[in-house]
């Protein structure tokens, strides 16, 4: 049966992504929703997302962020997505942890830099680059619940298409995720 043609349209839930010291995996398993990413388009508008190309956050009923803080502009875009995010999803890894990135944790930054720039560009050009268009880089990697509140965690590296699927179907049902055994992955 047709809705009537005076019926309000279904207000379709805003989802905003980002993702920020990582390597894409989680973005790529949303994509890997294969055709539901149809059915979800009917249920939801995205705002930032690689499907939009929005640079910048709206006002969004839920955000999904993936990576972790490696520098200063990681933590910009952090807290400006999280003030523009109802509800806030760390997923995978490197958001919930600080993943692979934070494997140079125990490392000494000046040290990581000069290996990285070990390079003719130290001696050509003195040193470590040091520009204002280059994000100052954090001493650490942190895990973004250090910085804001995350509302739900979503484990993996990166974690898998339908456990994405599940999380974001319980929340637009307005139940609380539930992913069983098969779902979580934390590797």
């Amino acid at each position: 049966m047709n809705a009537p043609l005076n019926a309000a349209p279904v207000k379709k839930l805003r989802v905003a992504t980002t993702s920020l010291a990582g390597c894409f995996g989680c973005h790529m398993s949303l994509l890997d929703i294969d055709e539901r990413i149809l059915k979800l388009l009917e249920l939801v508008e995205f705002d930032r997302s690689p499907l939009t190309d929005i640079k910048h956050c709206g006002p969004s009923d839920l955000g999904l962020i993936e990576g972790g803080l490696c520098n200063a502009e990681n933590v910009h875009v952090l807290r400006e997505f999280r003030k523009n995010c109802k509800i806030l999803v760390a997923v995978g890894a490197c958001a919930i942890n600080g993943g692979l990135p934070a494997q140079r944790n125990h490392l000494d930054l000046r040290d990581v830099l000069e290996e990285v720039y070990q390079t003719e560009y130290l001696t050509s050009h003195g040193g470590i680059p040091n520009d204002p268009e280059l994000p100052l880089p954090l001493n650490k990697v942190h895990p973004i619940h250090e910085v804001v509140k995350v509302d739900y965690f979503l484990p993996g590296c990166p974690p898998p298409a339908d456990a994405i699927w599940k999380l974001l179907t319980d929340l637009l049902a307005g139940r609380t995720p539930t992913l069983g055994h098969g779902l979580l992955h934390y590797d």
